[in-house]
This record gives C-alpha cells, structure tokens and sequence, in this order.
C-alpha cells in the first residue's frame, strides 16, 4: 500500500515536472516570438500601380502588424481580400525582421480603358477586361470613339468590327514599345486613331508604316514640350517623310 502510494507520489512529481518544462519552453518560445519576431523592415516588390506605402498599409492594418511571426502566419491563413489592379499578393519573411510583400499586378499597364455605364473597364494587351473601377489609373491612356453596350470581367472587348480592337491592340503595344502612352486614344468617324498628349493632338490615319511614325514622334514629341497644336503624321510614308506641326497659341 505505502510503495503503491509512494508510486503514485513520483508519477504526480514526473507529470508536475514536465508540465513545468513544456510551460518553460512555452513561456521561452513566446518570449522569443515577442521580442524578436518584430517588423523593422518592409520589401514591396512588383508593384507598379501602387506605392510601397500603399501596399505595406494594406498589409499591416491592424494592432498586432508590429509583430513579423503574425504578419507571415495571417496571410497564410487570410486573404487579403480584393484590391482592385491586383490578382494577389504573397506574404514572407526575409529573416525576423523584415517582411517580404511579393505584388503580383493585373496586366494593365501598357493597355488601355474605356468608359463604360459610369465604371471604367481597363484591358490587357490581348483585349481582355482585367478590370472594372472607380479609379483613373496613371499612365493608362482612355480609349474614346468606340462603344459596346457591356462589358464582362475576363472576356474580351466585344466590338463587332474586330478589326478596329486588333488596330487597337497592335497600336496599344508599339506605344508601349517607345514609352509613348498618351492619355487618350480618340477614334474618328474613319476609324482611325487621334492621340492626345497633354496640349498635343497626333494624328496617326491609317496603321499603314505605325512602327515608322511611332519612332518618329518618339523623337518629335520631346521637342513639342510647352506647345499647344496638332501634329500630322497621317500622310507620313517611307517616300513622303514631311511631317507638319499646326502651331496653336495658349
């Protein structure tokens, strides 16, 4: 009876004693995640739509962001929800004080938007709708002169002259190529493309010889700078290089 009781009494002691040691260690392990796991430094990277800024308030949006452990584990447990331009965003850490925000952006930029019903439908270089929003995006140009009646999220432009949306396309990209985004692209009664760039108007005509008078107004259009007029490069051929400039007064 005394040796069971006895028994007992060090079984009691061994449970006691490694409960003591797990809490330890729990106790150590908090500690360590308190004082060390904490934000000191933030990576953005990816992101060209939004600022840094933007993106680290977005991520560290609440009371315990001070703490690199939480960050990472919260965003691998939690969404971070819809935010407009973007298809995710991926949470990591570089060490524990620095936190890794990797921005994976729609493909927009170098595309372009329509207005449509009040919202704006910005478009990839395939044609595709991206997105729908409130917002103006920078360096975006809006396309005027064409309409559809609807537009859907991830399905293309559904204009019945396909041919206009691949001129469209075709000229969106060469643009791109020689860091030429204007703010609007109008179409005329024609179909063919007027750009606009702040008091400049470039009159493009036809797609015929594009990729020739895309690297001619890349070398004009920095000579423009504080004019206000039309630039005419719808007569501009391999054999008729004149290319006139109606001088507007401000």
């Amino acid at each position: 009876m005394i040796r069971e009781q006895r028994r007992k009494k060090r079984r009691r002691k061994m449970i006691l004693c490694i409960f003591l040691i797990v809490l330890m260690f729990l106790a150590i392990a908090a500690l360590i995640v308190v004082k060390v796991f904490t934000v000191e430094n933030v990576v953005v990277e990816g992101n060209e739509l939004y600022s840094s800024e933007q993106i680290q308030e977005m991520v560290l949006n609440d009371e315990y962001s001070w703490n690199s452990l939480y960050v990472e584990l919260k965003y691998r447990l939690i969404d971070v929800g819809e935010v407009p331009f973007v298809d995710s965003m991926e949470v990591t850490l570089d060490d524990p004080h620095t936190v890794r925000i990797s921005v994976y952006e729609k493909g927009i930029l170098g595309s372009f938007y329509i207005d449509t019903l009040g919202q704006y439908a910005y478009f990839d270089k395939d044609g595709f709708v991206v997105e729908t929003s409130s917002e103006v995006i920078k360096d975006v140009p809006k396309v005027t002169g064409i309409s559809c009646d609807t537009v859907v999220l991830y399905e293309k432009l559904p204009l019945e002259n396909e041919d206009v949306l691949d001129d469209l396309l075709g000229l969106t990209q060469i643009l791109q190529k020689y860091d030429l985004s204007p703010e609007e692209i109008h179409y005329d009664s024609s179909g063919n493309p007027q750009l606009t760039y702040g008091n400049i108007e470039v009159i493009v005509g036809s797609d015929e010889y594009l990729t020739q008078k895309a690297a001619r107004l890349a070398a004009i259009l920095p000579q423009l700078s504080g004019l206000s007029g039309t630039l005419h490069l719808e007569t501009w051929t391999p054999d008729t290089t004149d290319i006139v400039f109606e001088r507007e007064d401000l």
